[in-house]
């Protein structure tokens, strides 16, 4: 226990009076705001990267339909029927099916038409195709053939195009009476298929694959004035208001979408707390939990000693004004009147209309990216971001380390995780030491050999997983350029990317600076979430983070191997 005695209580006061307790401000506490402003739903939104001096008309985006996360992250990943690519997606292709016997079920039939689906749109896939699929996957396939049709051809069977009905294969032998219900399951069908995912319309994604990050743009309308703000370094999980730059020199047509509107709200403030705040009695304790005297701070630690002075000396004259707004709107204070105790009107005015040295407060507000030269007016915006505060995320289905190999001189994509055609994880390096244990297995025996003899080796052999990324001179800079590693079997065939992140049919040129000495870590996972409207969500996001520092693939160029120690 602790206690603290006073034998004189005219202590108490001698301390008051010293501590200047005695001496009276003739000011009183804020007590209400009223605040005036101007608001603007988003109407406008551009994946990708933007250039300055782009004018375009950018797709019309409702922040109220879904959140931004979800528009970002989202990318195309329901398989097509491309009997030349990959197969991919394949559990999801025999749900698909599952699901369309499901309703086909649920209607009045006069008959099952089970089976004749199944003859006319089977699941089976080309030698070809079957070559390229690991164990698990030819399992998986073995298992579902001639069991539930393909969703691929389902889907692509009935999807009307240009406003034509659904017409069925005169194979299915489809009785008259039974033409309405049938076609009402396979319209119920593909609008299940059409919302199960969120996929980006038109194929265009967010995602900078030379950057390893996400860009977006988005833009509303206040006044005569369009408003764009750019996120250009997304990747973390969370977009909130922070994440955007406005920029001054690109236009996505919002100007020519419905003006703003006034509001007005009126609020009583209330002081802001928080956890090892000083308390404002000498008899209250503060909360034992956050200790802000205990942190360190040498000279040069700027940020933390503006942490504890704020927290210890400041942190009490901190005020919160309680307003609810529109989630996905633009907003521009046009007057903050702050009312006291005594009745006292005074008008905040913004720190960028007070002059020097308050003009260079900008901690709150969207920094502007403009060429210099070009005066873009103060922005004083709040934004409030259709961001989400929780969604459930599944474990990575892909994960790809960067890293830097110094005596090799070159930089690595290595695939460790990889989604595989049955949609399971598959592990690259444990597939990889499978295949050279079969290697060994299969290989003839070599006759015993006789004294020392040594073998030349052009390279070393490099894992089939290690992705080499080449630096190449690009104008005036650097790009870490995707590069092959030709096998050492003797196949002539280069080892190539599985996963999507480092996918081989597509160029891969990273800026030089986005893999840095303690490399990057890029992962895949499915994200779930409920926006406000109720509806859901299901997507499949990337993140990006710290890598395990450089790495050593081995790779050697004329070696020389004792075979002798090696047999």
């Amino acid at each position: 226990s602790l206690q603290a005695r006073l034998y004189d209580p005219l202590w108490m006061l001698a301390r008051q009076w010293q501590l200047g307790e005695f001496q009276g401000e003739d000011n009183g506490s804020p007590v209400m705001a009223r605040w005036q402003a101007e608001a603007a739903r988003l109407s406008r939104y551009h994946a990708g990267a933007i250039a300055a001096d782009t004018q375009i008309e950018a797709p019309h985006y409702d922040g109220h339909l879904m959140p931004l996360e979800t528009l970002v992250e989202r990318e195309s990943i329901r398989p097509t029927m491309d009997h030349t690519a990959r197969p991919e997606r394949l559990r999801l292709v025999v749900e698909a099916g599952q699901q369309f016997l499901r309703m086909l079920e649920q209607e009045a039939l006069s008959r099952d038409y089970r089976s004749a689906f199944i003859r006319q749109y089977p699941f089976r896939l080309t030698p070809e195709q079957r070559a390229t699929l690991d164990s698990d996957s030819q399992i998986f396939c073995d298992m579902m053939a001639s069991r539930v049709p393909d969703g691929r051809r389902l889907y692509t069977a009935f999807r009307p195009s240009n406003g034509r009905q659904i017409s069925f294969e005169p194979a299915l032998q489809i009785v008259p009476g039974d033409v309405a219900e049938i076609e009402k399951a396979a319209q119920r069908w593909v609008q299940w298929f059409d919302t199960l995912v969120s996929e980006p319309r038109e194929g265009r994604e967010a995602w900078l694959p030379d950057r390893l990050e996400y860009g977006v743009s988005v833009a509303a309308r206040l006044g005569d004035r369009e408003h764009v703000l750019t996120a250009q370094e997304y990747f973390e999980g969370h977009l909130d208001w922070y994440a955007f730059d406005e920029q001054a020199e690109v236009s996505l047509g919002a100007s020519k979408d419905s003006p703003p509107t006034d509001i007005l709200r009126t609020a009583i403030l209330a002081p802001i707390s928080f956890r090892g705040m000083p308390a404002m009695r000498f008899w209250e304790f503060e909360d034992a939990q956050v200790n802000f005297g205990a942190i360190a701070a040498g000279p040069t630690d700027l940020v933390r000693m503006l942490l504890v002075e704020f927290t210890m000396a400041y942190g009490n004259d901190w005020f919160v004004i309680p307003v609810e707004l529109e989630v996905g709107s633009l907003y521009r204070t046009r007057s903050l009147v702050v009312t006291d105790t005594f009745g006292v009107q005074t008008l905040v005015k913004p720190a960028s209309e007070l002059g020097a040295p308050h003009d260079n407060w900008h901690m709150f507000q969207h920094a502007r990216t403009r060429r210099s030269g070009i005066n873009a007016p103060e922005s004083n915006l709040l934004f409030l971001a259709p961001s989400l505060v929780k969604s459930v995320e599944s474990r990575p289905i892909e994960d790809v380390l960067f890293l830097r190999d110094e005596m090799a001189n070159l930089a690595w994509g290595v695939e460790r995780l990889v989604e595989n055609a049955a949609e399971g994880p598959l592990n690259r390096f444990e597939e990889y030491c499978d295949e050279k244990r079969r290697q060994v297995v299969d290989a003839p025996l070599q006759p015993a050999l006789e004294g020392d003899p040594l073998q030349y080796r052009l390279t070393t052999e490099v894992p089939d997983y290690w992705i080499p990324l080449m630096p190449v001179q690009v104008g005036q800079g650097v790009r870490l350029r995707r590069g092959a590693v030709l096998k050492t079997d003797g196949s002539q065939a280069f080892a190539s990317a599985k996963g999507r992140i480092l996918e081989s049919n597509a160029d891969l040129s990273l800026f030089e600076e986005e893999v840095p000495r303690e490399g990057i870590r890029v992962t895949r996972s499915y994200q779930f979430t409920r926006w406000i409207d109720g509806s859901s969500h299901l997507w499949v996001g990337r993140r990006k983070g710290v890598g395990r520092g450089e790495g050593s693939s081995g790779l050697q160029f004329d070696s020389v191997r004792n075979l002798s120690q090696n047999s």
